[in-house]
């Protein structure tokens, strides 16, 4: 894989890979390289056989996707949904949250038994996503795999990642007469019904009773139906349930894998996770309810975080397109060519890093400080993550709880196999096992 090739290389700026010997594709994977891509302007690679074309028929164009005059606009409708006096008042929810995950994690693990955490982890960041973004509670957890949206968003999730690896199927309406096209478009609609159902009630409530705003929590759908740029116009329903959809695929997955390997990083760090422990243990003292106030306290988890971002990339690569011709450390790439930005490969360099398979947190406490663009978890330049905070203060409260409650303890018959994907997963899970704390 590409993503493969620029880790081996790590004193390489630039990689090259031919697709089937047809077109090379490109990767950069040093600050320099990466920085020149994601400060520009260039857009995502969604023409056929580009990173993100199997997702736009059910993500359509959202924030993900869009480019141009487009992007620039909704983001800029978008920033007020994930200021600091919005998440705030999230915190409760993931705190409900994530006792549902440790009390299924708790019978997971009972009598000392491993457990593989991806799919319960993953579980938990949809629940946080469908009550933050459409106030929306209905079981999710319990009901697992069975929950209909649940095993929408996963299949769809499985079917635009298998249609990248097989590019007879690139073609649309090859794609539409497959099975796997047949049973992509019906999810896509049911997913896409269940938002538009949403969307239009919310907005019939809004319209009946203006007042409304001020008598409850402001939830993601809220801010997106009231927003409007410097003309007075908003998004149209269409634009909504793109960016509604875009935030629960990318909002829940990524913060998956994030979560997931670090919770497996502490297992394998039992003095990083002690010293974790203590922090909690002293800002939190008896309670058990993370509050706002108290995410910032928590200086030695943040850093473990940081490092297990470092060590497994929730992303491990994001790409573009060039529109014309683009100067990489003194190597023309042409117009219409794709580069992606190796993050993975970036993150584990031995010329940045020194001793990279090491985990170790105090790295971004005691090292001098390195160019911004030689650490890159949630991208950078324009087309950072908006969400980052969002996901970082979810993190932060699922993993202080957790450590509160629980020992975590590796499994010593297990060894992750990383699969490099649209995420970072392992192909064989992500195993842990739990002691409960006296």
């Amino acid at each position: 894989m590409l993503v493969d090739k620029g880790i081996r290389d790590t004193g390489r700026k630039i990689t090259c890979h031919w697709m089937a010997f047809l077109y090379p594709i490109f990767g950069v994977c040093h600050p320099a390289t990466v920085k020149i891509l994601l400060k520009s302007s260039e857009p995502k690679n969604k023409q056929a056989g580009g990173g993100y074309f199997t997702l736009m028929p059910w993500l359509g164009d959202g924030l993900l996707i869009s480019d141009g005059k487009k992007w620039e606009r909704n983001r800029r409708l978008l920033t007020p949904a994930f200021h600091f006096d919005v998440l705030k008042a999230y915190v409760p929810i993931y705190n409900k949250v994530f006792d549902i995950f440790l009390d299924k994690m708790e019978e997971a693990t009972s009598g000392g038994k491993s457990t593989d955490i991806y799919h319960s982890v993953g579980l938990a960041t949809l629940d946080t996503l469908l009550r933050c973004v459409l106030s929306y509670e209905d079981k999710v957890q319990e009901q697992g795999s069975k929950h209909p949206y649940v095993n929408a968003v996963r299949t769809l999730t499985h079917i635009a990642v298998k249609r990248m690896m097989e590019p007879w199927l690139h073609p649309d309406v090859l794609f539409r007469f497959s099975s796997s096209g047949r049973k992509f478009f019906k999810y896509a609609k049911f997913v896409h019904d269940f938002d538009e159902k949403v969307i239009k009630e919310r907005k019939q409530a809004l319209a009946a009773d203006t007042s409304v705003m001020s008598k409850r929590r402001l939830d993601f759908l809220d801010i997106l139906l009231i927003a409007r740029d410097e003309q007075g116009v908003g998004l149209t329903d269409r634009e909504v349930r793109d960016e509604v959809d875009t935030f629960l695929f990318e909002g829940h997955d990524t913060t998956a894998s994030s979560l997931s390997w670090a919770i497996y990083s502490l297992s394998k760090n039992p003095e990083e996770q002690q010293k974790v422990y203590e922090e909690v243990t002293k800002v939190l003292g008896d309670r058990t309810h993370v509050e706002w106030s108290k995410i910032k306290e928590l200086s030695c988890l943040t850093l473990v975080l940081k490092e297990s971002m470092r060590m497994f990339s929730p992303v491990p690569s994001v790409g573009r397109i060039t529109t014309q011709e683009v100067d990489l450390d003194g190597f023309k790439i042409p117009a219409n060519i794709e580069i992606y930005v190796l993050i993975q490969a970036l993150n584990n360099r031995e010329d940045l890093w020194g001793d990279p398979k090491i985990f170790r947190p105090d790295r971004f406490v005691v090292e001098p400080e390195k160019d911004p663009y030689s650490y890159v978890p949630f991208s950078a330049g324009p087309r950072n993550c908006i969400g980052q905070h969002f996901a970082l203060d979810e993190q932060k409260v699922a993993l202080a709880k957790l450590v509160q409650r629980f020992k975590v303890l590796p499994d010593p018959d297990y060894e992750p196999e990383l699969d490099l994907d649209l995420v970072l997963r392992s192909q064989n899970g992500i195993r842990i096992k739990l002691e409960k704390r006296l």
